[in-house]
């Protein structure tokens, strides 16, 4: 197939996928299952076209996500940091390694897989989506007493970098095949130099952008996200050169340019919004692409149930245990933040990894996380909304109102 013709097929797949994204939005349908869909039904020999490369999917997925995890720091107030950041940075940390281990030993009891496979799919499906998140409460519209909402939302824009460095550490671990364990010591150095070196160069580089642009004071607007969108890049890449975090460095950097930037503000947030849909589409689809019906068939039943123990077990649990320092939080917070583990694109991308690096069984490995992804975005994401208002979360416009005239 010629170049052209592979560019006019993506391109069309893209619109068929935000044509069908109003009416799904209408019915209640997530977006991430409306362009996987499209991927899935164009890309598996119905139009005498196969789509299989899970090299270059691996690759736009990760970079699609870095672009979805900057553009949620763009959207993050320096308000919701000092809100959220002492539970949702405990959820997003210890709430992971929680997750991957609770999981871990009820698939290797359930599914009598080798436990390092275990704890390598577990780590896969451990965090909650950004975009998932986002994309479901700002299309139902939902302000969450307590700060519920926020917290989800921080949860979901920070706890990707240690799911990734467990899911990397593990591949490499199987790969060599010793069977010896990292030590503690060696996990904990390496963890600590990529958040220390993500962070350190997201914020240098951040501060950086934003001094350039409130200094210089670029006539063209336009010209501002692109100087945003060039920095963005220097910052993925650099941080990879130094061996920091690049989820990190991003998320840092989208933060302080989001919150700093004196002017270009509004262009920057339309540029970068449409850029991180742009982004998700493409990945979607082409994950979409890459996954195969009659693979699907073959691993479904021993995906169901891995899937409700995620979501009623596993995740209900380690939450439970990350809440217990903060005895302020009522009981209904913890169970709706306990319940609402939201899954989305993340875990595939994840699950692409060690399959790209050729470990035995990781195409079941994505077939399965599939499953847990949809059974996620069905229950969990149907029950969002009428779970807050069952446990009475919900604030009314008359509060949400007030307290917008507070701030102001």
């Amino acid at each position: 197939m010629s170049f052209e013709m592979i560019m006019i097929g993506i391109a069309s797949l893209v619109a068929i996928g935000i044509l069908l994204h109003h009416p799904s939005k209408t019915v209640g349908i997530p977006s991430l299952l409306i362009f996987m869909s499209v991927g899935f039904v164009f890309g598996n020999g119905e139009f005498d076209f196969v789509y299989d490369n899970l090299q270059l999917t691996s690759f736009i997925g990760g970079m699609a996500l870095n672009v979805i995890v900057f553009v949620g720091g763009l959207n993050t107030s320096n308000e919701s940091i000092k809100l959220a950041w002492k539970e949702g940075g405990m959820l997003s940390s210890f709430g992971i390694l929680f997750t991957t281990f609770v999981f871990a030993i009820i698939l290797y009891y359930l599914l009598h897989f080798d436990f390092l496979t275990c704890l390598l799919f577990a780590a896969v499906v451990s965090s909650t989506d950004a975009a998932a998140v986002f994309s479901i409460l700002e299309s139902k519209k939902l302000k969450l007493k307590e700060n519920t909402d926020t917290v989800l939302q921080f949860e979901s824009a920070t706890n990707d970098p240690v799911a990734l460095l467990m899911v990397v550490l593990l591949t490499d671990l199987i790969l060599s095949g010793s069977g010896v364990a990292p030590t503690v010591s060696s996990i904990s150095v390496l963890l600590a130099q990529q958040v220390l070196l993500g962070s350190l160069l997201g914020f240098f580089l951040g501060k950086l952008c934003v001094i350039a642009l409130n200094h210089i004071k670029l006539k063209e607007y336009g010209l501002i996200p692109v100087f945003i969108l060039a920095c963005f890049t220097i910052c993925v890449y650099a941080s990879e050169l130094i061996g920091g975090n690049v989820l990190i460095a991003v998320y840092i950097a989208g933060v302080i340019i989001g919150n700093q930037l004196m002017r270009g503000r509004d262009v920057n947030k339309h540029f970068f919004n449409g850029f991180s849909w742009l982004a998700q589409s493409l990945m979607f689809i082409l994950i979409g692409l890459q996954i195969f019906p009659q693979n699907l068939i073959s691993v479904f039943w021993i995906s169901v149930i891995p899937a409700l123990l995620l979501i009623f077990v596993a995740r209900p649990l380690a939450v439970q245990i990350c809440y217990l320092p903060f005895i302020k939080a009522s009981w209904k917070k913890r169970l709706f933040i306990s319940s609402i583990g939201l899954k989305g694109a993340t875990p595939i991308v994840f699950a692409l990894i060690p399959a790209t690096a050729g470990v035995e069984g990781s195409l079941d490995i994505i077939n399965m996380v599939f499953f847990v992804v949809l059974f996620s975005v069905l229950l969990q994401g149907g029950a969002i909304e009428p779970l807050a208002k069952k446990l009475n979360l919900v604030e009314d416009e008359s509060s949400s109102n007030k307290s917008e005239k507070e701030t102001d």
